[in-house]
Protein backbone atom coordinates (compact mmCIF):
# COMPACT_ATOMS: atom_id res chain seq x y z
CA UNK A 1 0.00 0.00 0.00
CA UNK A 2 1.41 3.36 -1.02
CA UNK A 3 1.86 5.77 1.89
CA UNK A 4 -0.87 8.36 2.38
CA UNK A 5 -2.64 9.71 5.43
CA UNK A 6 -6.09 8.28 4.73
CA UNK A 7 -7.67 5.70 7.06
CA UNK A 8 -6.76 2.10 6.33
CA UNK A 9 -9.61 0.04 4.92
CA UNK A 10 -10.67 -3.02 6.91
CA UNK A 11 -9.67 -5.19 3.96
CA UNK A 12 -6.14 -3.77 3.95
CA UNK A 13 -5.88 -3.97 7.73
CA UNK A 14 -7.04 -7.59 7.93
CA UNK A 15 -4.70 -8.67 5.15
CA UNK A 16 -1.78 -7.03 6.91
CA UNK A 17 -2.87 -8.40 10.28
CA UNK A 18 -2.61 -11.97 9.04
CA UNK A 19 1.01 -11.30 8.14
CA UNK A 20 1.77 -9.48 11.41
CA UNK A 21 0.37 -12.24 13.62
CA UNK A 22 2.67 -14.79 11.95
CA UNK A 23 5.76 -12.79 12.87
CA UNK A 24 6.30 -14.65 16.17
CA UNK A 25 4.44 -17.62 17.71
CA UNK A 26 2.85 -15.56 20.51
CA UNK A 27 0.84 -13.70 17.88
CA UNK A 28 -1.15 -16.83 17.11
CA UNK A 29 -3.14 -16.68 20.36
CA UNK A 30 -4.31 -13.08 20.05
CA UNK A 31 -7.98 -12.59 19.20
CA UNK A 32 -9.24 -9.03 18.70
CA UNK A 33 -12.78 -9.72 19.91
CA UNK A 34 -11.41 -11.32 23.06
CA UNK A 35 -9.19 -8.28 23.53
CA UNK A 36 -12.20 -5.98 23.27
CA UNK A 37 -14.11 -8.00 25.87
CA UNK A 38 -11.11 -7.98 28.20
CA UNK A 39 -10.61 -4.23 27.83
CA UNK A 40 -14.28 -3.47 28.42
CA UNK A 41 -14.22 -5.52 31.62
CA UNK A 42 -11.36 -3.52 33.14
CA UNK A 43 -12.29 -1.29 36.09
CA UNK A 44 -12.16 2.46 35.48
CA UNK A 45 -9.20 2.71 37.86
CA UNK A 46 -7.06 0.85 35.32
CA UNK A 47 -7.97 3.05 32.35
CA UNK A 48 -5.25 5.47 31.32
CA UNK A 49 -7.57 7.82 29.45
CA UNK A 50 -9.81 8.22 32.52
CA UNK A 51 -6.85 9.18 34.72
CA UNK A 52 -5.72 11.76 32.17
CA UNK A 53 -9.22 13.20 31.77
CA UNK A 54 -9.59 13.57 35.53
CA UNK A 55 -6.19 15.26 35.79
CA UNK A 56 -7.17 17.66 33.00
CA UNK A 57 -10.40 18.60 34.79
CA UNK A 58 -8.62 19.13 38.11
CA UNK A 59 -5.55 20.88 36.71
CA UNK A 60 -3.33 18.23 38.28
CA UNK A 61 0.01 16.93 36.99
CA UNK A 62 0.32 13.13 37.26
CA UNK A 63 3.66 11.36 37.62
CA UNK A 64 4.83 8.26 35.78
CA UNK A 65 8.16 6.38 35.92
CA UNK A 66 10.00 4.32 33.34
CA UNK A 67 10.45 0.69 34.41
CA UNK A 68 10.81 -2.77 32.93
CA UNK A 69 12.70 -6.02 33.55
CA UNK A 70 12.96 -9.33 31.70
CA UNK A 71 10.94 -11.78 33.81
CA UNK A 72 7.20 -11.48 34.44
CA UNK A 73 7.21 -12.08 38.20
CA UNK A 74 10.10 -9.65 38.71
CA UNK A 75 8.40 -7.10 36.45
CA UNK A 76 5.23 -7.37 38.53
CA UNK A 77 7.21 -6.96 41.75
CA UNK A 78 8.95 -3.90 40.33
CA UNK A 79 5.70 -2.20 39.30
CA UNK A 80 3.99 -3.12 42.57
CA UNK A 81 6.92 -1.58 44.42
CA UNK A 82 6.57 1.67 42.43
CA UNK A 83 2.77 1.76 42.31
CA UNK A 84 2.17 3.55 45.66
CA UNK A 85 4.55 6.34 44.59
CA UNK A 86 3.07 7.18 41.18
CA UNK A 87 -0.20 7.85 39.39
CA UNK A 88 0.44 5.92 36.17
CA UNK A 89 2.56 2.85 35.46
CA UNK A 90 4.77 1.86 32.50
CA UNK A 91 6.05 -1.30 30.99
CA UNK A 92 9.28 -0.24 29.34
CA UNK A 93 10.13 -2.68 26.55
CA UNK A 94 13.62 -4.15 26.04
CA UNK A 95 15.97 -3.14 23.23
CA UNK A 96 15.78 -6.46 21.35
CA UNK A 97 12.00 -6.24 21.10
CA UNK A 98 12.27 -2.64 19.93
CA UNK A 99 14.30 -3.92 16.96
CA UNK A 100 11.97 -6.90 16.42
CA UNK A 101 14.80 -9.27 17.39
CA UNK A 102 12.50 -11.69 19.20
CA UNK A 103 14.98 -14.57 18.99
CA UNK A 104 17.59 -12.55 20.89
CA UNK A 105 14.95 -11.44 23.38
CA UNK A 106 14.09 -15.11 23.95
CA UNK A 107 17.74 -15.83 24.63
CA UNK A 108 17.79 -12.93 27.08
CA UNK A 109 14.78 -14.32 28.91
CA UNK A 110 16.45 -17.74 29.12
CA UNK A 111 19.67 -16.24 30.47
CA UNK A 112 17.69 -14.15 32.95
CA UNK A 113 15.87 -17.26 34.19
CA UNK A 114 19.19 -19.06 34.64
CA UNK A 115 20.74 -16.08 36.42
CA UNK A 116 17.68 -15.38 38.55
CA UNK A 117 17.78 -11.70 37.60
CA UNK A 118 17.01 -9.52 34.59
CA UNK A 119 19.69 -9.48 31.90
CA UNK A 120 17.56 -7.34 29.57
CA UNK A 121 16.97 -3.60 29.78
CA UNK A 122 13.19 -3.93 29.67
CA UNK A 123 10.14 -6.16 29.47
CA UNK A 124 9.97 -8.43 26.37
CA UNK A 125 6.18 -8.40 26.04
CA UNK A 126 6.07 -10.12 22.65
CA UNK A 127 8.05 -13.11 23.93
CA UNK A 128 5.93 -13.43 27.07
CA UNK A 129 2.71 -13.29 25.08
CA UNK A 130 -0.90 -12.53 25.86
CA UNK A 131 -1.52 -14.55 29.03
CA UNK A 132 1.65 -13.42 30.78
CA UNK A 133 1.04 -9.78 29.85
CA UNK A 134 -2.45 -10.07 31.33
CA UNK A 135 -0.86 -11.31 34.54
CA UNK A 136 0.95 -7.97 34.72
CA UNK A 137 -2.25 -5.96 34.25
CA UNK A 138 -4.18 -8.08 36.75
CA UNK A 139 -1.50 -7.74 39.41
CA UNK A 140 -1.75 -3.94 39.42
CA UNK A 141 -4.36 -1.41 40.51
CA UNK A 142 -3.36 1.52 38.31
CA UNK A 143 -3.30 2.04 34.51
CA UNK A 144 -0.33 0.65 32.56
CA UNK A 145 1.21 2.07 29.40
CA UNK A 146 3.50 0.40 26.85
CA UNK A 147 6.68 2.53 26.50
CA UNK A 148 9.31 1.39 24.04
CA UNK A 149 11.09 2.79 20.95
CA UNK A 150 10.00 0.56 18.09
CA UNK A 151 9.82 1.55 14.40
CA UNK A 152 7.65 -1.53 13.74
CA UNK A 153 5.42 -1.95 16.79
CA UNK A 154 2.53 -3.79 15.18
CA UNK A 155 2.81 -7.18 16.90
CA UNK A 156 3.72 -5.54 20.20
CA UNK A 157 0.57 -3.44 19.93
CA UNK A 158 -1.67 -6.40 19.12
CA UNK A 159 -0.44 -8.39 22.13
CA UNK A 160 -0.33 -5.64 24.74
CA UNK A 161 -3.64 -3.99 23.85
CA UNK A 162 -5.43 -7.33 23.89
CA UNK A 163 -3.71 -7.96 27.24
CA UNK A 164 -5.29 -4.88 28.84
CA UNK A 165 -2.65 -2.17 28.55
CA UNK A 166 -4.63 1.04 28.05
CA UNK A 167 -2.01 3.39 26.59
CA UNK A 168 0.50 3.04 23.77
CA UNK A 169 3.47 5.33 23.23
CA UNK A 170 5.35 6.16 20.05
CA UNK A 171 4.97 7.01 16.39
CA UNK A 172 6.40 6.44 12.94
CA UNK A 173 8.69 9.47 13.20
CA UNK A 174 9.44 9.73 16.92
CA UNK A 175 10.26 6.01 17.17
CA UNK A 176 12.40 6.04 14.06
CA UNK A 177 14.48 9.20 13.71
CA UNK A 178 15.92 9.20 17.29
CA UNK A 179 16.15 5.39 17.63
CA UNK A 180 17.05 3.80 14.28
CA UNK A 181 19.69 4.43 11.65
CA UNK A 182 18.56 2.84 8.40
CA UNK A 183 14.81 2.26 8.73
CA UNK A 184 13.02 4.03 5.84
CA UNK A 185 10.75 6.71 7.23
CA UNK A 186 7.97 5.83 4.80
CA UNK A 187 7.97 2.26 6.15
CA UNK A 188 7.88 3.21 9.83
CA UNK A 189 5.07 5.73 9.32
CA UNK A 190 3.14 3.07 7.43
CA UNK A 191 3.68 0.52 10.22
CA UNK A 192 2.49 3.01 12.81
CA UNK A 193 -0.63 3.71 10.77
CA UNK A 194 -1.43 0.04 11.42
CA UNK A 195 -0.90 0.59 15.17
CA UNK A 196 -3.15 3.65 15.10
CA UNK A 197 -5.79 1.81 13.08
CA UNK A 198 -5.71 -0.97 15.68
CA UNK A 199 -6.32 1.61 18.41
CA UNK A 200 -9.07 3.12 16.25
CA UNK A 201 -10.76 -0.27 16.00
CA UNK A 202 -10.76 -0.56 19.78
CA UNK A 203 -12.26 2.94 19.93
CA UNK A 204 -15.03 1.88 17.56
CA UNK A 205 -15.89 -0.90 20.02
CA UNK A 206 -16.10 1.48 22.99
CA UNK A 207 -12.55 1.01 24.32
CA UNK A 208 -10.60 4.23 24.79
CA UNK A 209 -6.84 3.74 24.35
CA UNK A 210 -4.46 6.63 24.97
CA UNK A 211 -1.94 7.37 22.20
CA UNK A 212 1.21 9.31 23.02
CA UNK A 213 3.80 10.34 20.42
CA UNK A 214 7.32 10.38 21.91
CA UNK A 215 8.05 14.04 22.63
CA UNK A 216 11.77 14.40 23.48
CA UNK A 217 13.07 12.88 20.20
CA UNK A 218 16.88 12.78 20.53
CA UNK A 219 16.60 14.42 23.96
CA UNK A 220 19.55 16.72 23.31
CA UNK A 221 18.90 20.46 22.95
CA UNK A 222 15.86 19.88 20.73
CA UNK A 223 14.20 23.25 19.97
CA UNK A 224 10.52 23.19 20.98
CA UNK A 225 9.24 23.83 17.46
CA UNK A 226 11.01 20.70 16.17
CA UNK A 227 9.42 18.31 18.64
CA UNK A 228 6.09 20.16 18.38
CA UNK A 229 5.99 19.61 14.60
CA UNK A 230 6.65 15.89 14.98
CA UNK A 231 4.07 15.58 17.76
CA UNK A 232 1.42 17.38 15.72
CA UNK A 233 2.10 15.28 12.62
CA UNK A 234 1.89 12.05 14.59
CA UNK A 235 -1.24 13.31 16.33
CA UNK A 236 -2.87 14.01 12.97
CA UNK A 237 -1.88 10.59 11.66
CA UNK A 238 -3.34 8.93 14.76
CA UNK A 239 -6.61 10.87 14.54
CA UNK A 240 -6.97 9.92 10.88
CA UNK A 241 -6.88 6.22 11.84
CA UNK A 242 -9.56 6.68 14.49
CA UNK A 243 -7.63 7.38 17.68
CA UNK A 244 -9.50 9.71 20.05
CA UNK A 245 -7.22 10.22 23.08
CA UNK A 246 -3.95 11.99 22.24
CA UNK A 247 -1.14 13.03 24.57
CA UNK A 248 1.46 15.35 23.02
CA UNK A 249 4.89 15.49 24.64
CA UNK A 250 7.88 17.74 25.15
CA UNK A 251 11.32 17.15 26.62
CA UNK A 252 12.60 19.64 29.18
CA UNK A 253 15.09 22.18 27.84
CA UNK A 254 15.99 23.76 31.18
CA UNK A 255 15.02 27.42 30.80
CA UNK A 256 11.92 28.23 32.87
CA UNK A 257 10.38 30.61 30.34
CA UNK A 258 10.94 28.35 27.35
CA UNK A 259 9.71 25.21 29.12
CA UNK A 260 6.49 26.84 30.29
CA UNK A 261 5.95 28.40 26.87
CA UNK A 262 6.61 25.07 25.18
CA UNK A 263 3.84 23.17 26.98
CA UNK A 264 1.39 26.05 26.63
CA UNK A 265 2.08 26.42 22.90
CA UNK A 266 1.99 22.64 22.36
CA UNK A 267 -1.51 22.41 23.76
CA UNK A 268 -2.74 25.42 21.78
CA UNK A 269 -1.09 24.30 18.54
CA UNK A 270 -2.43 20.78 18.96
CA UNK A 271 -5.98 22.08 19.06
CA UNK A 272 -5.26 24.53 16.23
CA UNK A 273 -3.99 21.91 13.79
CA UNK A 274 -6.37 19.15 14.81
CA UNK A 275 -9.41 21.37 14.41
CA UNK A 276 -8.12 22.81 11.15
CA UNK A 277 -7.97 19.24 9.85
CA UNK A 278 -11.62 18.77 10.80
CA UNK A 279 -11.28 16.83 14.06
CA UNK A 280 -13.46 17.75 17.02
CA UNK A 281 -14.19 14.48 18.81
CA UNK A 282 -10.90 13.95 20.64
CA UNK A 283 -9.30 14.42 24.06
CA UNK A 284 -5.95 16.23 24.19
CA UNK A 285 -3.46 16.16 27.05
CA UNK A 286 0.26 16.91 27.42
CA UNK A 287 3.30 15.21 28.92
CA UNK A 288 6.48 16.86 30.17
CA UNK A 289 9.62 14.71 30.15
CA UNK A 290 12.18 15.53 32.80
CA UNK A 291 15.66 16.26 31.46
CA UNK A 292 16.62 13.64 28.87
CA UNK A 293 20.29 14.57 28.47
CA UNK A 294 23.34 13.79 30.56
CA UNK A 295 22.90 13.68 34.35
CA UNK A 296 25.39 14.40 37.15
CA UNK A 297 26.89 11.26 38.71
CA UNK A 298 26.45 12.80 42.16
CA UNK A 299 23.01 11.65 43.35
CA UNK A 300 22.26 14.80 45.32
CA UNK A 301 22.92 16.86 42.19
CA UNK A 302 20.80 14.46 40.14
CA UNK A 303 17.90 15.02 42.55
CA UNK A 304 18.17 18.75 41.81
CA UNK A 305 17.74 18.08 38.08
CA UNK A 306 14.72 15.89 38.84
CA UNK A 307 13.20 18.49 41.13
CA UNK A 308 13.68 21.28 38.60
CA UNK A 309 11.88 19.23 35.96
CA UNK A 310 9.07 18.47 38.38
CA UNK A 311 8.51 22.14 39.13
CA UNK A 312 8.51 23.01 35.43
CA UNK A 313 6.00 20.27 34.67
CA UNK A 314 3.61 21.61 37.29
CA UNK A 315 4.06 25.31 36.47
CA UNK A 316 3.64 24.67 32.75
CA UNK A 317 0.33 22.90 33.33
CA UNK A 318 1.39 19.56 31.83
CA UNK A 319 -1.06 16.71 32.39
CA UNK A 320 1.69 14.32 33.40
CA UNK A 321 5.44 14.19 33.92
CA UNK A 322 7.81 11.35 33.04
CA UNK A 323 10.17 10.92 35.97
CA UNK A 324 13.92 10.33 35.98
CA UNK A 325 16.04 8.71 38.70
CA UNK A 326 19.23 9.68 40.57
CA UNK A 327 20.97 6.77 38.77
CA UNK A 328 20.61 8.21 35.25
CA UNK A 329 24.37 8.69 34.88
CA UNK A 330 25.19 5.11 35.86
CA UNK A 331 22.74 3.02 33.82
CA UNK A 332 19.59 1.06 34.71
CA UNK A 333 18.37 2.26 38.12
CA UNK A 334 17.51 0.09 41.10
CA UNK A 335 13.85 -0.04 42.06
CA UNK A 336 14.74 2.00 45.16
CA UNK A 337 16.33 4.75 43.05
CA UNK A 338 13.31 4.75 40.76
CA UNK A 339 11.04 5.22 43.77
CA UNK A 340 13.24 8.02 45.10
CA UNK A 341 12.85 9.90 41.81
CA UNK A 342 9.08 9.51 42.07
CA UNK A 343 8.99 10.62 45.70
CA UNK A 344 11.08 13.70 44.94
CA UNK A 345 8.81 14.53 42.01
CA UNK A 346 5.64 14.07 44.04
CA UNK A 347 6.95 16.40 46.75
CA UNK A 348 7.60 19.16 44.19
CA UNK A 349 4.28 18.62 42.43
CA UNK A 350 2.44 18.91 45.74
CA UNK A 351 4.30 22.07 46.70
CA UNK A 352 3.69 23.76 43.35
CA UNK A 353 0.17 22.48 42.71
CA UNK A 354 -1.71 25.48 44.15
CA UNK A 355 0.63 27.98 42.51
CA UNK A 356 0.14 29.56 39.12
CA UNK A 357 3.00 31.04 37.15
CA UNK A 358 2.14 34.76 36.83
CA UNK A 359 1.18 36.34 33.55
CA UNK A 360 4.40 37.22 31.79
CA UNK A 361 5.08 39.14 28.56
CA UNK A 362 8.33 37.17 28.25
CA UNK A 363 6.47 33.85 28.30
CA UNK A 364 3.88 35.22 25.87
CA UNK A 365 6.68 36.28 23.51
CA UNK A 366 8.20 32.80 23.63
CA UNK A 367 4.81 31.17 23.03
CA UNK A 368 4.26 33.30 19.93
CA UNK A 369 7.81 32.60 18.71
CA UNK A 370 7.27 28.83 18.95
CA UNK A 371 3.90 29.11 17.23
CA UNK A 372 5.37 31.07 14.32
CA UNK A 373 8.15 28.52 13.92
CA UNK A 374 5.76 25.57 13.97
CA UNK A 375 3.34 27.18 11.54
CA UNK A 376 6.14 27.99 9.10
CA UNK A 377 7.49 24.44 9.10
CA UNK A 378 4.08 22.77 9.02
CA UNK A 379 3.01 24.94 6.08
CA UNK A 380 5.98 23.59 4.13
CA UNK A 381 5.19 20.01 5.22
CA UNK A 382 1.66 20.31 3.84
CA UNK A 383 2.98 21.98 0.68
CA UNK A 384 5.48 19.19 0.05
CA UNK A 385 2.80 16.58 0.58
CA UNK A 386 0.18 18.39 -1.53
CA UNK A 387 -2.00 18.45 1.58
CA UNK A 388 -1.11 14.89 2.71
CA UNK A 389 0.69 15.07 6.06
CA UNK A 390 2.18 11.56 5.83
CA UNK A 391 3.70 12.17 2.41
CA UNK A 392 4.69 15.68 3.46
CA UNK A 393 6.54 14.39 6.51
CA UNK A 394 8.65 11.99 4.45
CA UNK A 395 9.47 14.63 1.86
CA UNK A 396 10.16 17.22 4.57
CA UNK A 397 12.84 15.01 6.12
CA UNK A 398 14.28 14.32 2.66
CA UNK A 399 14.47 18.08 2.04
CA UNK A 400 15.80 18.96 5.51
CA UNK A 401 12.65 20.96 6.26
CA UNK A 402 12.16 18.69 9.29
CA UNK A 403 15.49 18.09 11.01
CA UNK A 404 16.10 16.60 14.47
CA UNK A 405 19.41 17.57 16.12
CA UNK A 406 21.81 14.72 16.96
CA UNK A 407 19.51 11.98 15.66
CA UNK A 408 21.12 8.82 14.18
CA UNK A 409 18.71 8.21 11.27
CA UNK A 410 20.31 8.51 7.85
CA UNK A 411 17.05 9.99 6.53
CA UNK A 412 17.57 12.93 8.91
CA UNK A 413 19.64 15.80 7.47
CA UNK A 414 21.40 16.66 10.71
CA UNK A 415 22.07 20.22 9.54
CA UNK A 416 19.98 22.03 12.16
CA UNK A 417 22.27 22.89 15.07
CA UNK A 418 20.98 24.24 18.42
CA UNK A 419 22.78 26.15 21.16
CA UNK A 420 21.73 27.89 24.35
CA UNK A 421 21.41 31.65 24.66
CA UNK A 422 22.65 33.69 27.60
CA UNK A 423 19.66 32.66 29.73
CA UNK A 424 19.78 28.98 28.81
CA UNK A 425 16.97 28.86 26.25
CA UNK A 426 17.63 26.67 23.20
CA UNK A 427 18.20 28.75 20.06
CA UNK A 428 19.16 28.03 16.45
CA UNK A 429 22.92 28.15 15.78
CA UNK A 430 22.71 26.72 12.24
CA UNK A 431 19.29 26.49 10.59
CA UNK A 432 20.21 24.08 7.80
CA UNK A 433 17.28 23.94 5.38
CA UNK A 434 14.51 24.46 7.94
CA UNK A 435 12.23 27.23 6.58
CA UNK A 436 12.03 29.63 9.52
CA UNK A 437 11.06 33.27 8.84
CA UNK A 438 13.96 35.70 8.43
CA UNK A 439 12.99 37.82 11.43
CA UNK A 440 12.74 34.70 13.61
CA UNK A 441 16.25 33.64 12.57
CA UNK A 442 17.48 37.17 13.26
CA UNK A 443 16.05 36.93 16.77
CA UNK A 444 17.86 33.63 17.38
CA UNK A 445 21.16 35.11 16.15
CA UNK A 446 20.67 38.16 18.37
CA UNK A 447 20.10 35.98 21.45
CA UNK A 448 23.19 33.88 20.66
CA UNK A 449 25.25 37.04 20.13
CA UNK A 450 24.25 38.24 23.61
CA UNK A 451 25.72 35.09 25.09
CA UNK A 452 28.86 35.32 22.97
CA UNK A 453 29.43 38.88 24.16
CA UNK A 454 28.90 37.90 27.81
CA UNK A 455 31.42 35.06 27.46
CA UNK A 456 33.87 37.15 25.47
CA UNK A 457 34.08 34.63 22.64
CA UNK A 458 32.73 34.35 19.12
CA UNK A 459 29.60 32.24 18.51
CA UNK A 460 31.34 28.95 17.68
CA UNK A 461 30.49 25.24 17.60
CA UNK A 462 32.35 24.72 20.88
CA UNK A 463 29.38 26.41 22.57
CA UNK A 464 27.17 23.56 21.35
CA UNK A 465 29.57 20.93 22.69
CA UNK A 466 29.82 22.75 26.01
CA UNK A 467 26.02 22.91 26.30
CA UNK A 468 25.58 19.17 25.67
CA UNK A 469 27.67 18.33 28.74
CA UNK A 470 26.72 21.32 30.92
CA UNK A 471 24.02 19.78 33.13
CA UNK A 472 26.12 16.68 33.83
CA UNK A 473 28.78 19.14 35.02
CA UNK A 474 26.39 21.03 37.31
CA UNK A 475 25.53 23.92 34.96
CA UNK A 476 22.73 24.74 32.54
CA UNK A 477 24.83 26.76 30.08
CA UNK A 478 28.22 25.51 28.89
CA UNK A 479 30.24 28.54 29.89
CA UNK A 480 33.98 28.56 29.14
CA UNK A 481 36.15 27.74 32.14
Amino acid sequence: MKLKSEKMTMEAFQAEREEVMRTWPTGQGVDFEDGVRYQLALPESKRFSSALAKAEREGKTLCQPRAGVALVDEHIKLLQFLEPSCDLLPSTIDAYTRLNHYEKAAEGVARSLAAGTSLLNGFPAVNHGLAECRRVVEALKKPVQVRHGTPDARLLGEITLAAGFTAYEGGGISYNIPYAKKVPLERSIRHWQYCDRLVGLYEERGVRINREPFGPLSGTLVPPFVSHCVAIIEGLLALEQGCKCITLGYGQAGNIVQDIAAIRSLRELGHEFFRAAGYEDYALSTVFHQWMGGFPENEAMAFSVIAWGSAMAALSGATKVIVKTPHEASGIPTKEANKQGLDATTQLLNMVREQVFPASPVVDLEVELIKREVRAVMAKVFELGNGDVAVGAVRAFEAGVLDVPFAPATCNAGKLMPVRDNEGAVRIFEVGRVPLPDDVLAYHKEKIAERAKAENRAPVFQMVVDDIYAISKSKLIGRPR
